[in-house]
């Protein structure tokens, strides 16, 4: 009985969700990332550090997202050997342009600096 509450209070939920880029980017990008080493804004500064502008660093994590390749990742060749590389994508290119987009806005420090 308390599973299948549960399970209708996550239906509700999950039908009530909105589309905006930062829930994409939550629902599809922090739970997988939670699990790693490394927290997900490092990823973000190692992609600035490397693309600086913010369509090279859009364009650079849609590419590796779309087509995973130690060639294109911005993480060490020791975490690539622990952890490998991660499996592609399974969300559509505008569901996945819009996760990130939501990361992009959540760590982006130009605009935020005062």
């Amino acid at each position: 009985m308390v599973k299948n509450v549960f399970l209708i209070i996550l239906m509700v939920l999950s039908l009530n969700a909105d589309n905006t880029d930062y829930s994409i980017y939550n629902l599809n990008c922090v739970q997988c990332h939670s699990q790693l080493p490394v927290s997900i804004d490092k990823y973000f500064y190692k992609y600035l550090l490397k693309y600086s502008s913010e369509r090279d660093v859009k364009k650079a994590m849609f590419d590796y997202l779309k087509n995973p390749t130690s060639e294109k990742t911005v993480m060490t060749e020791s975490f690539i050997t622990r952890f490998g590389v991660k499996k592609k994508t399974n969300l559509n290119d505008s569901k996945l342009r819009n996760a990130i987009d939501g990361y992009w806005d959540k760590y982006k420090i130009f605009g935020k600096l005062k």
